[in-house]
């Protein structure tokens, strides 16, 4: 008995145990980084890993949305996406977003795609989870693709399952006075990525459907940029007076 005590005492420290990260969604005008940012921007985890975006940024109206270094600021196909949260004022409890990593092999990219009153992305509201910090595929690397994106960034409503990261539910705890929209349903599951996609190379999602379905059905594809439109343009109006 005394060896198998010895025995499990020794394994204890092999073995891998879950860890949590809080991530700040947005900031403050006089907070250094300013509104537009995660806060840390890059962090490492393992798989099964959690990590925690805490919508903080009061007034702020912001998403957690997949990409890929090639195309920081277009939303990944098969990516994940927390919809829009808008928060009023200060004051205000931050509601949560519960992300678990599930492949730790390759980074995971991720930036805001609201677009007002400019667009978040371009403005350098971008993160990243086991982004390397040095070498082609590094994070500063996918700032200066932010930095040089041109053209509207997407805003496809995603899926709560992404590539290689996945949430269960949407933001919560909603608070009064807090605005959840555009938010995927606990059932959605996200679109096959096209062949040679991944969240570190240049595959993305089109802001504009491929082709008609024939019949007299419409299909889903329609119906879902329908939403995505719909979605996007509540968000610009919540977003009019508050970042």
């Amino acid at each position: 008995m005394h060896c198998l005590t010895t025995l499990v005492a020794l394994a204890l420290p092999l073995l891998a145990v879950a860890q949590n990260t809080t991530i700040q969604v947005g900031g403050t005008a006089t907070e250094p980084g300013g509104i537009f940012q995660f806060n840390p921007a890059n962090v490492t985890a393992s798989v099964g890993d959690v990590i925690t975006f805490e919508f903080s940024g009061a007034p702020g109206n912001h998403s957690i949305t997949q990409s890929s270094l090639a195309n920081p600021c277009t939303p990944l196909s098969g990516g994940f996406d927390s919809g829009w949260v808008f928060i009023p004022g200060p004051g205000t409890p931050a509601p949560q977003w519960n992300l678990t990593v599930t492949n730790a092999s390759s980074p995971i990219w991720f930036y805001c795609k609201q677009l007002v009153p400019s667009p978040h992305c371009k403005a350098g509201m971008i993160g990243a989870i086991n982004a390397p910090t040095t070498g082609s595929a590094s994070f500063d690397t996918f700032i200066s693709n932010a930095e040089a994106f041109s053209g509207t960034p997407g805003q496809e409503v995603g899926a709560l399952v992404g590539q290689d990261a996945s949430a269960s539910a949407a933001p919560g705890p909603i608070p009064s006075g807090v605005t959840l929209f555009g938010s995927p349903a606990a059932s959605a599951t996200a679109t096959a990525p096209a062949a040679g996609s991944s969240g570190s190379g240049s595959g993305s999602s089109s802001t504009s459907p491929s082709g008609s379905a024939s019949g007299a059905g419409t299909s889903s594809a329609a119906l879902n940029l329908r939403a995505s439109g719909f979605w996007a343009g509540v968000a610009m109006i919540m977003g009019v007076a508050l970042a």
